[in-house]
């Protein structure tokens, strides 16, 4: 080994900040290119033909697509973002809300207990015990 080793000299710091500058600029450029395309897709109002229109003009020249596209059609990027947002709460929403047919059962076994106490069939201690289970099941 006749050469020296010079690592931190060979690369300065500027150069290493530059080099993470244009890493970070060119993931904001993918993120900015998919966020494009995600919202070409999710317009409804937008023709099939439009689409695919929008699609190859992103792919085929993607700087001046993107930018073209954020020009003409990004005032409304962020409506259809909020929408689609407002969409998948309100189907989450629904999906965890609980069914009315158990908060009916609950009534129904309540009624039906009172009328086995009204009867005589069972005791009071005995609605009792069994309104708790009812209630807390």
């Amino acid at each position: 080994m006749s050469g020296n080793l010079y690592l931190a000299y060979d690369y300065p710091l500027l150069g290493a900040f530059w080099t993470l500058m244009w890493i970070f600029l060119w993931i904001l450029w993918i993120v900015l290119l998919f966020r494009v395309i995600v919202d070409v897709f999710r317009d409804d109002s937008m023709s099939g033909w439009g689409k695919a229109g929008w699609t190859v003009f992103v792919v085929v020249l993607p700087f001046v697509g993107i930018f073209v596209y954020l020009i003409a059609r990004g005032r409304d990027m962020g409506r259809r973002e909020h929408e689609a947002a407002r969409a998948r709460q309100a189907s989450l929403d629904a999906y965890y809300q609980p069914s009315p047919s158990a908060s009916a059962g609950t009534a129904d076994e309540l009624k039906k207990l009172s009328d086995l106490k009204s009867r005589g069939v069972i005791t009071e201690t005995e609605f009792q015990h069994a309104k708790e289970k009812v209630l807390t099941s």
